[in-house]
């Protein structure tokens, strides 16, 4: 049977160390990345560059959600690091309007070199494969199928599954009703991982830049029809206390879960 492990390497809006508490240092605030397993990479934000090198050259595939510096900025470091010491490139998975952007904006020749084209186009370090809202995609026994979301750039959320069962990350999105239907129509999901970047006194804010804020999130999750262990992301590292104590107060019948670095999901 399939087993997947999910790990969080980085969930939040920005970056710092959280607050020492007993003497003890916090866990660092990181953007947003995960592992799934050792070979694949849920989004590639700051928190990738915490990984051994030798853990960096296993990831084949890479999943980008969107195009926002906060889940792709590790991504041209990490290729540059591993590149040359990999017998086949790594494949970058992302919506073409992401991959329009990677080009043109990062991977361009003046931000940082061309990894489709390094060290030959017959023989490079990176390619893309495009993706599509609900055409899955299948590598070793996992199925990452791409869902819509509703945000101030083309932006996918994943739904990703084994035999043992499911999540659903939702990378970056206000309401949307397609995303509903496809979480309320998965009935082995274990996992239901949604962001809320904002304390409610920033809601404009947080309309603006279409994110969730807590009452919003209540709001939302009364939509829900499955019963997954709800887990949120994307606290703005500023606000996380303010939020965190929001998030309790409006959704706190969900037993939301507010994930850290270092934290694993597991589906066994």
């Amino acid at each position: 049977m399939r087993f997947m492990r999910f790990q969080i390497l980085g969930c939040s809006g920005g970056l710092g160390g959280s607050p020492r508490t007993a003497g003890q240092a916090g866990k660092p605030f990181r953007t947003s990345s995960f592992l799934l397993d050792q070979d694949i990479l849920i989004d590639a934000g700051t928190g990738v560059e915490d990984l051994p090198v030798d853990e960096l050259r296993r990831i084949d595939h890479v999943f980008i959600s969107h195009s926002h510096l906060d889940h792709i900025c590790a991504l041209p470091l990490m290729l540059d690091t591993v590149g040359s010491s990999r017998e086949r490139p790594v494949t970058v998975h992302a919506l073409p309007e992401t991959i329009h952007a990677l080009k043109a904006h990062i991977f361009n020749w003046v931000i940082w070199p061309d990894f489709t084209e390094i060290p030959h186009f017959d023989h490079p370090w990176m390619v893309y494969s495009p993706l599509q809202v609900d055409n899955p995609v299948t590598i070793g026994g996992r199925t990452i199928r791409p869902i819509g979301a509703n945000h101030t750039v083309p932006a996918l959320g994943f739904h990703i599954s084994c035999e043992q069962g499911s999540l659903v990350y939702s990378g970056d999105t206000l309401p949307n009703d397609a995303f509903w239907r496809t979480v309320n129509g998965i009935a082995d999901l274990r996992y239901l991982i949604l962001e809320t970047a904002f304390a409610n006194r920033e809601r404009d804010l947080a309309v603006t830049a279409k994110h969730l804020h807590p009452i919003q999130l209540a709001e939302e999750l009364n939509r829900m029809r499955v019963d997954p262990q709800l887990c949120i992301t994307h606290l703005k590292p500023s606000d996380r206390e303010q939020i965190a104590r929001e998030i309790e107060a409006w959704a706190g019948r969900f037993q939301p879960r507010i994930l850290q670095t270092g934290d694993v999901l597991d589906i066994d």
